[in-house]
């Protein structure tokens, strides 16, 4: 670390600022006292956004911000305000579109030049110490800024005035007024099919992202369709990621993204948000096609969640670094040698052959480890049964994980953050379902028990808890993913304070972040800090929208609760945002399934009688085991909901209903599986 003394950040608890606390630059914390400085000294601000497994975040720290000379332009002509994305997605977002207004892309680090009222005027992402690549040096950039800033105001105050008008329209929504029909969702999902890669897998090009919302949408038209095409993508893809080197073959995970076609070359970070949607998605694909191998992969990521990413009191990490011990994947890429002396010599040919490892390596002189050819053609090649080639593996994973425990550790973001958390629940609960696992439903309790007693204070949710403490108010993904998470708890465990204060956070949402012009929701509440604007994001990104999982959250609890005012509040929010979804369904994912849910008829699902009774649990597995994506379930006789009502609870029996109509009980899963029209 720097012999630097602390600066103003040390006083933090995210570990993103607090690896800049002992920079030479006077850092501010965003908040009143950096903007207030501005306007007494008449300075700009630098706002310089990342986060703590961001590479180049960590680049241009060690390049500018380590630097003294560097560090005394900042400090003599500028205010300097560092902000961790994960920690503050509204302000991120607002000046993450500025950027990319003015720049025409956008990206982390983001660095952006604010007068004293918080309003931009110039911007970028990554700027190197010297003069790179057609990229101006860090040190001519803010030569530059401060000259503007002293001699050209005029110009400053045209560019600030033109980026808020901007801000302002694209934060609004082209409202549509009807909810888009089955009809709409095929072509949506035609759209997105044009673009699948049908030889690696994904869509597009280089650098390809788990697209884990529009594969879950695919497979869900699928589905309806009985569409073997579309079908075929997404197991196509699953299949790709699993084998490729995103995925870590050694410890269970995803990596955030492959640099290449072909899912073999990862960059390293591994987030919690990406695991979340894809431990969800592979349970799926597993309810649906039953191929072991997505049963499989679901269980391995959230092996390794609970034994990497869980703190000791139920909530789960955030990210783990690209880098160890200064170098980009070092923790997870292998010597062939270290691989055979690890092994030994007769497993390790094995192994070897079937996870791509040879003495040349597969990126920089080393091997990542992946599979590129399926198991029976390597099995055959070597001439030894699958079964044996199983067994190697599984011996030679488990010796690397040893090996590799022992290497410098990636470092770990330990910030709680609520909305991440909600989705890892929602993938717990369902995998606890879809597999009867009370592991995983001991996990799911202990999670949501955690952002209930933890982080929320009567309808009020924190955003991020760190050190035993909880800080920031929520935004509209922290309500809705923890509301999107306790309802699939409540039907993993049928504990009834999971959908109770689910309902609580959507009547919240409802007051308070609700846009009366649209039915759309701003990812603020009404009571938040005022800034430049107030963002509402509608794309489903990296991760889904709040938008989306507030209105897929309330078509469910529409139906548990019986509250049609949840229901016409969620079409009106769904129709609003459909014209742009039809237009760029890439980027509506998870939008794109809620709109499922409103085109469709969901079921409801009732089983009461004696819980301790055999026929009752063979029934509750029959339903977690089933691809059901428009369901919601109740199990027991304690619950007073709507749709209880008028159900003998004297016997075991399953009720279905769907579209306001009810077929006739049945008592054992044989009957039940019928009803459901599906076979194993």
């Amino acid at each position: 670390m720097s012999e630097n003394p602390p600066n103003r950040l040390s006083r933090e608890v995210s570990p993103y600022l607090l690896q800049h606390a002992h920079n030479p630059v006077d850092w501010y914390p965003w908040g009143d006292e950096a903007f207030a400085r501005a306007r007494e000294e008449d300075k700009p601000v630098f706002l310089s956004i990342g986060y703590s497994a961001c590479h180049w975040c960590h680049v241009m720290e060690r390049e500018s911000f380590e630097d003294e000379e560097v560090a005394a332009v900042l400090n003599r002509d500028f205010v300097s305000i560092k902000v961790d994305r994960e920690e503050r997605p509204e302000i991120d977002s607002i000046y993450m579109q500025a950027v990319q207004i003015m720049s025409g892309h956008g990206g982390w680090p983001m660095s952006v030049f604010l007068t004293p009222d918080a309003l931009p005027f110039f911007a970028g992402t990554y700027f190197p110490p010297d003069d790179r690549h057609g990229m101006p040096s860090f040190r001519r950039v803010l030569a530059h800024v401060a000259d503007v800033y002293r001699s050209r105001r005029d110009d400053v105050s045209r560019v600030t005035a033109e980026i808020r008008d901007s801000l302002g329209r694209s934060l609004s929504a082209d409202a549509g007024t009807q909810t888009p029909s089955q009809d709409d969702l095929e072509s949506a999902a035609r759209g997105l099919a044009a673009n699948h890669d049908s030889v690696n897998g994904g869509f597009g090009t280089a650098p390809k992202f788990p697209p884990a919302m529009t594969l879950d949408f695919l497979l869900q038209v699928a589905a309806r369709r009985s569409d073997p095409t579309l079908l075929e993508m997404v197991t196509i893809t699953l299949r790709k990621m699993a084998n490729g080197g995103i995925y870590d073959q050694v410890g269970g995970g995803f990596h955030r993204y492959s640099v290449d076609a072909r899912w073999l070359v990862p960059h390293f970070e591994k987030m919690l948000y990406d695991n979340a949607l894809l431990a969800r998605l592979y349970t799926r694909a597993w309810q649906y096609t039953r191929i072991p191998f997505f049963a499989r992969i679901a269980n391995e990521i959230l092996g390794f969640v609970e034994r990497e990413m869980a703190s000791p009191d139920g909530g789960f990490y955030s990210t783990l670094d690209a880098d160890s011990e200064g170098e980009e994947g070092k923790y997870y890429v292998w010597d062939h040698s270290e691989v055979v002396e690890v092994l030994g010599e007769e497993d390790a040919p094995y192994f070897c052959a079937l996870y791509d490892v040879t003495d040349r390596g597969n990126w920089e002189g080393k091997n990542i480890l992946n599979v590129p050819r399926d198991r029976e053609t390597v099995a055959s090649s070597l001439g030894i049964s699958v079964a044996q080639l199983e067994d190697a593996a599984a011996r030679g994973k488990c010796g690397l994980y040893g090996r590799r425990s022992n290497r410098g550790r990636p470092g770990r973001d330990e910030k709680i953050i609520a909305a991440w958390n909600g989705w890892m629940l929602a993938a717990f609960a369902g995998t606890a379902m879809a597999f009867d696992s009370e592991t995983w439903r001991i996990v799911t309790k202990k999670n949501a028990g955690f952002l209930i007693d933890r982080m929320m204070e009567g309808d009020r949710l924190s955003r991020i808890h760190k050190d035993g403490v909880s800080k920031f108010g929520g935004v509209l993904e922290d309500y809705a993913g923890v509301a999107w998470g306790l309802v699939a708890a409540f039907e993993a465990t049928q504990e009834r304070r999971y959908l109770d204060t689910a309902h609580t956070l959507m009547k919240s949402t409802l007051a308070r972040f609700r846009d009366p012009g649209d039915g759309t929701f701003f990812d603020t509440p009404d009571d938040h800090e005022t800034l430049i604007a107030r963002p509402k994001e509608l794309f489903d990104n990296a991760t889904p929208a709040g938008n989306s999982v507030a209105l897929d959250v309330m078509l469910r609890l529409a139906l548990y609760f019986g509250e049609p005012e949840l229901d016409r509040a969620a079409r009106r929010g769904i129709a609003a945002i459909s014209p742009l979804a039809q237009r760029y369904p890439s980027g509506f994912g998870h939008f794109l399934g809620a709109a499922e849910w409103a085109a469709g008829k969901p079921r409801e699902i009732v089983i009461t009688g004696d819980p301790s009774k055999e026929t009752f649990a063979d029934l509750v597995r029959l339903v977690g085991r089933m691809y059901l994506p428009n369901r919601i379930f109740v199990a027991g006789n304690d619950h007073e909901l709507p749709i209880l009502e008028g159900k003998p609870r004297d016997r075991v029996a399953a009720y279905v209903c769907e579209g306001y109509a009810c077929q006739a009980p049945v008592s054992s899963p044989e009957g039940l599986e019928r009803l459901l029209g599906q076979h194993d």
